[in-house]
C-alpha cells in the first residue's frame, strides 16, 4: 500500500502563514464587535438609570433622589440614588452587590456595571457610573431639586462613565478613554449617548471640560465655562 506523501516544510510554513493572516484580519473585527456590544450594554444601563429617576420623581412630588455620600463604605445610607433607584426597575441595590468591597468577586451583569470598565473595588466602594454632584448643589448649597425645575434637561449631565470609583462627583471624574476613545452620559431628560473624549476632557490640563454646551454640569449655566469648576 502506498503511503501518502507528508507535507513539506514549505507547505507547512505556507499553511501557518495563511492562518496567521486570517487571524490578523478576524481578531480586530472581533475586538470591535465586542466593544460595540459592551458599549450598547452600558448605554442600556444608563437609560435604565434614567427611567428609574423619572419613576422616582413621579412617586416623590417631582423630586430627584438624594445623591447620598460619594464613598459609602460598609455602612450604606437609607437613601441615596444607588439605594433608592434600582428597585424601581427590578434590580438589586448597591448594598446587595458582593463585588463592591471585594475586588476578587466577578462583577457579572448588573445595572451598576459597565462591561468595558476595568476598574474593580477598593476595600470600600466601586461605582462604574457616577452622579453629577452639581445638579443639586454641593456643600452649603446642597438642596433637593425638582426634576421639571431644571432648564435644558436634554443637556444637563446626570450620570456618566466613571474614571474613578466615587458614587457622586463632577466633570473631572469622567473616564477619558473607555468606549472607542470616549465615554457615555445620561442626561436629565432620560436619553443617553456617547461623546468622544475631546468633547469633555482637556488633556493639556488633565481635567474635565465644562465649556461644551452639549454637556452642561451646572443647571443655569448652559454655556459652561471654566469658571464652573
Amino acid at each position: 500500500m502506498k503511503v501518502p506523501a507528508a507535507f513539506t516544510l514549505i507547505e507547512l510554513l505556507a499553511v501557518v502563514a495563511v492562518i496567521a493572516l486570517v487571524a490578523g484580519i478576524l481578531l480586530p473585527a472581533l475586538s470591535r464587535a465586542k466593544g460595540a456590544v459592551n458599549s450598547l450594554s452600558c448605554l442600556n444601563n444608563l437609560k435604565d438609570w434614567g427611567l428609574a429617576t423619572h419613576l422616582y420623581a413621579v412617586d416623590n412630588d417631582d423630586y430627584m433622589p438624594p445623591e447620598g455620600p460619594p464613598t459609602p463604605g460598609s455602612k450604606l445610607p437609607n437613601s441615596a440614588w444607588y439605594v433608592t433607584l434600582p428597585s424601581l426597575v427590578g434590580a438589586p441595590s448597591y448594598g446587595e452587590m458582593p463585588w463592591r468591597t471585594n475586588p476578587n468577586v466577578k462583577l457579572g451583569s448588573s445595572l451598576f456595571v459597565c462591561p468595558a470598565n476595568p476598574r474593580r473595588a477598593t476595600n470600600n466602594n466601586l461605582f462604574h457610573y457616577c452622579l453629577n454632584a452639581h445638579i443639586d448643589g454641593t456643600g452649603s448649597e446642597d438642596h433637593m431639586v425638582r426634576l421639571t425645575s431644571l432648564p435644558a434637561p436634554s443637556r444637563i449631565v446626570q450620570l456618566f462613565d466613571n474614571g474613578k470609583r466615587a458614587a457622586v462627583a463632577q466633570q473631572n471624574n469622567v473616564h477619558p478613554n473607555l468606549h472607542r476613545g470616549g465615554a457615555q452620559f445620561l442626561f436629565v431628560d432620560g436619553h443617553a449617548r456617547r461623546f468622544g473624549n475631546l468633547d469633555y476632557w482637556d488633556f493639556s490640563l488633565n481635567r474635565g471640560r465644562t465649556n461644551n454646551p452639549q454637556l452642561v454640569w451646572r443647571p443655569g449655566n448652559e454655556r459652561g465655562g471654566y469658571n464652573d469648576l
